[in-house]
C-alpha cells in the first residue's frame, strides 16, 4: 500500500472518530436518561425546599458531625450510661459539606467545586445516598434537629491509629505459657503454617501488623439528647475516631426509627425561629428500662 493510501485511510479513520464522540445521542457518566438535548431541557425539574411524607422505602441523607469526647450519665436506678457528643458543624448541601476552610487550603478542582455551587468553602465533603423523594435543593442547612431523641443511628469514623502491635494486642491471642522453658516466647503467636502438606502460611492469617486507621461503622448507636443551639448531639456508648474527628451519621439500617416522627426531608428552620431560644430536646432516662439502658 502506497504512503498516500495510508494517509487517505488514516484521515478517514479520524473523521469516522470524530463523528462518534459528537454524536447528540452519545451515553454519557451522568443520571440523565439518553435523550436529545430538546428532551432534557423540558424534562429538568426544580427540587423545593418543602417537608414531605416519608414512606418505608424512603432514604434520607445523613450529616457529619465532629466527635467532641465523651461524659457519663446515671439514671434513675443508678447505672451509669457512657455518652459521646458530637457536633455538627455547619453542614450545608453541596454533596453534603461541613466546617470552614480557606481557599489557600483547598485544592482547585475544590474550589471549583464550591463556587459552581454557590456555597461556601467546607472543609469536609461526604456524598450520602438517598431515594428520589429526599432531595434537597443546593444550599440547604442540616442541623442537629434533622434527627430526634430515642432513635437509633449509624456512625462511621476512622478507629485510632495504634501502629504495629502483636498478635495478643491485635487479636487477643492468649500467647505462650509464662512458665518454665518458656523463654523469651511469652508473648509470641505461635506456630502459623502447617507440615510439608501444603507447606506455607494461608493469605488472610492473624498476626502482628498495623493496628487501627480504618474505618469502621457503629451500627444502632442510640440517642440520648439533643441541643438546637449549640447544634449539639449525645449519644450512648462509644464512636470510632479520636476527639475532634470528623463522623458521619445516618438513620440506622437495622433498628428504623418511626417515620412518622422524623423531619422528612430534613428540618427546615421556620422564617423568624429564634434558634437562640430553643430548649434542648431530651430523652427520659426515667421511662426507660434500666437493663436496656445500661448494655
Amino acid at each position: 500500500m502506497s504512503a498516500a493510501s495510508r494517509g487517505i485511510l488514516s484521515h478517514l479513520r479520524l473523521l469516522s472518530f470524530s463523528c462518534r464522540v459528537e454524536a447528540p445521542h452519545q451515553r454519557s457518566f451522568c443520571a440523565l436518561p439518553v435523550v436529545g438535548d430538546s428532551e432534557i431541557e423540558t424534562s429538568s425539574r426544580v427540587i423545593e425546599a418543602k417537608p414531605g411524607v416519608m414512606t418505608p422505602s424512603s432514604r434520607r441523607t445523613g450529616a457529619i458531625g465532629v466527635k467532641c469526647g465523651m461524659t457519663a450519665l446515671w439514671d434513675k436506678w443508678g447505672a451509669r450510661i457512657p455518652i459521646s457528643v458530637l457536633w455538627l458543624d455547619d453542614n450545608i448541601v453541596s454533596q453534603v459539606g461541613a466546617g470552614q476552610k480557606k481557599e489557600k487550603h483547598l485544592t482547585k478542582p475544590e474550589v471549583g467545586h464550591f463556587r459552581a455551587q454557590g456555597v461556601p468553602l467546607k472543609r469536609k465533603l461526604k456524598e450520602f445516598p438517598v431515594t428520589e423523594d429526599a432531595l434537597l435543593p443546593v444550599g440547604t442547612q442540616i442541623t442537629v434537629r434533622h434527627f430526634i431523641p430515642g432513635q437509633y443511628v449509624d456512625v462511621t469514623g476512622i478507629t485510632r491509629g495504634k501502629g504495629f502491635q502483636g498478635g495478643m494486642k491485635r487479636w487477643g491471642f492468649a500467647g505462650m505459657p509464662a512458665s518454665h522453658g518458656a523463654s523469651l516466647s511469652h508473648r509470641s503467636i505461635g506456630s502459623t503454617g502447617q507440615r510439608d502438606a501444603p507447606g506455607k502460611v494461608f493469605k488472610g492469617k492473624k498476626m502482628p501488623g498495623r493496628m487501627g486507621g480504618k474505618q469502621c461503622t457503629v451500627k444502632n448507636v442510640w440517642i440520648y439528647k439533643i441541643d438546637p443551639v449549640r447544634n449539639l448531639m449525645w449519644v450512648k456508648g462509644q464512636v470510632p475516631g479520636a476527639e475532634g474527628n470528623f463522623v458521619f451519621i445516618k438513620d440506622a439500617v437495622y433498628k428504623k426509627p418511626d417515620i412518622s416522627l422524623l423531619p422528612f426531608p430534613t428540618h427546615f428552620i421556620p422564617e423568624g425561629e429564634d434558634t437562640t431560644e430553643l430548649e434542648p430536646l431530651t430523652v427520659d432516662l426515667g421511662e426507660v428500662d434500666p437493663f436496656m439502658a445500661a448494655d
